[in-house]
Order: structure tokens, then C-alpha cells, then sequence
């Protein structure tokens, strides 16, 4: 069973979605992320790690569908991105700042591969899960 860090991966995909002219560089992001984990009081983990992880993610958020390269007219860079369709579904799934996002991350954490591109639709399709 994969497990995944959903708030990393929310920091991903909204850096994504207001990247317009911008690299994508997960490592800092995943900085921010973990000086946010601070500021909250909760648990930081290893910083590299945390830094690997994100790169690891920009790759599969690729690989998978759920970010693509963003269109030249649309302040495209050839190293930024944007949301697809499903990248979008996921991101309102998981996106903390929308009350009840526990239960569709419990959701996701419940299969053997929530990002798995098959797996995803099927569970974003059912009403049920948000």
C-alpha cells in the first residue's frame, strides 16, 4: 500500500496551479513546507528526505496525469506546469483550506495506490468520497 504526504503534495499542486511564469522547483517547496511543519508545532521530518520526496512527487504528479507542461501562452517556461483536469480533482479532494478534507484523504489512504491513474478516476467519480 503506497502512502502519500497529502499536504506535500497540496504545497505541490497549488505552486503548480499559481506557477505562470515561474519555474517549478519542489525542493524549496518542500522547504516551505517543512517551515511551515515548524511554525505549527508538528514534526518536522529529515529536510532531505522531505526535499527527495517532493522531487519524487513532481515526477509522478507528471508521469501520472495529474500536471502537465504549461502552454507557452500560458506563461509557459518549459519548467513549469499546470493543473490537468485530474490534477484539479485532486487537489479539491485533498486541499486543506476546504472543511472535511479528512475524509477523502482517509479515502485515498485506504488503496493500494490512490494515485494510480485508474484507481483515482474510479474513486473521484464516486460523490461519496468528498
Amino acid at each position: 500500500m503506497s502512502t502519500y504526504d497529502w499536504d506535500l503534495i497540496e504545497r505541490l499542486l497549488h505552486e503548480v496551479q499559481n506557477g505562470a511564469g515561474h519555474s517549478f522547483t519542489p525542493r524549496p517547496y518542500a522547504e516551505q513546507h517543512a517551515a511551515q511543519l515548524a511554525a505549527e508545532g508538528n514534526p518536522v521530518p529529515e529536510l532531505d528526505h522531505l526535499k527527495t520526496r517532493a522531487c519524487e512527487y513532481e515526477k509522478l504528479l507528471y508521469d501520472r496525469g495529474f500536471i502537465a507542461s504549461r502552454p507557452e501562452d500560458e506563461g509557459g517556461n518549459g519548467e513549469n506546469f499546470v493543473l490537468t483536469e485530474r490534477g484539479s480533482r485532486l487537489l479539491s479532494l485533498i486541499d486543506s483550506s476546504i472543511p472535511g478534507n479528512d475524509h477523502p484523504r482517509q479515502v485515498l489512504d485506504e488503496q493500494a495506490d490512490a494515485l494510480d491513474p485508474d484507481t483515482f478516476d474510479e474513486l473521484a467519480s464516486k460523490a461519496q468520497i468528498a
